[in-house]
């Protein structure tokens, strides 16, 4: 794997741009409107949704501490590594639970597109990846 951390010293405008771009699309409008979110991504609202948007505030609550714990390793540079690590596992994680979802038709076609931006970031987080 040559390619692992060939843009490691790059690594903390990385995880400062992925911080922010994360919690301005993601994040922020998944803990504060979590139904407003999942009609974005076209998802059909069922007639109780306070299950739904219990489980999407808990999602984004992680989502915001995620994004801080990046912009903690970005501006101080301590973690950098562990920070990239865990997002690399989350976002192989992420593939699987796309791909699932969308050989069992339980998801909508912009969750099924996103299974590329998933995989995507994967390469990402390794190209920044810093290695000793």
């Amino acid at each position: 794997m040559d390619f692992v951390g060939v843009w490691s010293h790059l690594a903390t405008h990385y995880l400062i741009g992925l911080s922010l771009t994360t919690l301005a699309v993601f994040s922020a409008l998944l803990f504060f409107k979590p139904l407003l979110w999942a009609r974005l991504f076209w998802w059909k609202i069922p007639v109780d949704t306070d299950l739904t948007v219990y489980f999407g505030r808990c999602l984004g609550a992680f989502a915001l501490v995620t994004d801080t714990m990046f912009l903690h390793a970005a501006l101080t540079g301590v973690g950098i590594f562990t920070m990239l690590l865990f997002f690399t596992l989350f976002c192989l994680l992420m593939v699987v639970v796309h791909i699932w979802g969308a050989i069992a038709r339980i998801q909508p076609i912009t969750e099924t597109l996103e299974t590329g931006m998933w995989a995507g970031l994967v390469v990402l987080n390794l190209l920044f990846m810093p290695v000793t």
